[in-house]
């Protein structure tokens, strides 16, 4: 069993940064990928980023390409979402995800994750 445990977020203007951190425990870290998520109120759970268990590859969602980063750090056991530039449309609560390392990054788009986040709020007002 993997717990992830999220903090960052919050609210902030349109043209502003915010960090997500998500802390990982019960497993080895870089046995995992890592990916985030987000769902807006109303609508689904949509795919931001993923990233493979070594940090090596990343795969990001258009609406964010440019704009927001994933990274890790396997010594802390932590995965990142740096968000820069973001819009109004951003706003929706944000979840970290992991799946095993052996599913491709791009396959976690379509939702192929072992474990969640408790998810995190980002608000951002225009």
């Amino acid at each position: 069993q993997v717990q992830l445990v999220q903090s960052g977020g919050g609210m902030v203007q349109a043209g502003g940064s915010l960090r997500l951190s998500c802390a990982a425990s019960g497993r080895t870290f870089s046995d995992y990928a890592m990916g985030w998520f987000r769902q807006a109120p109303g609508k689904v759970r949509e795919f931001v980023a993923s990233i493979t268990w070594s940090g090596g590859s990343t795969y990001y969602a258009d609406s964010v390409k440019g704009r927001f980063t994933i990274s890790r750090d396997n010594a802390k056991n932590t995965a990142y979402l740096q968000m820069n530039s973001l819009k109004p449309e951003d706003t929706a609560v944000y979840y970290c995800a992991a799946a095993g390392r052996r599913i491709p990054i791009e396959v976690m788009q379509t939702g192929v994750v072992n474990y969640w986040g408790q998810g995190t709020q980002v608000t951002v007002s225009s």
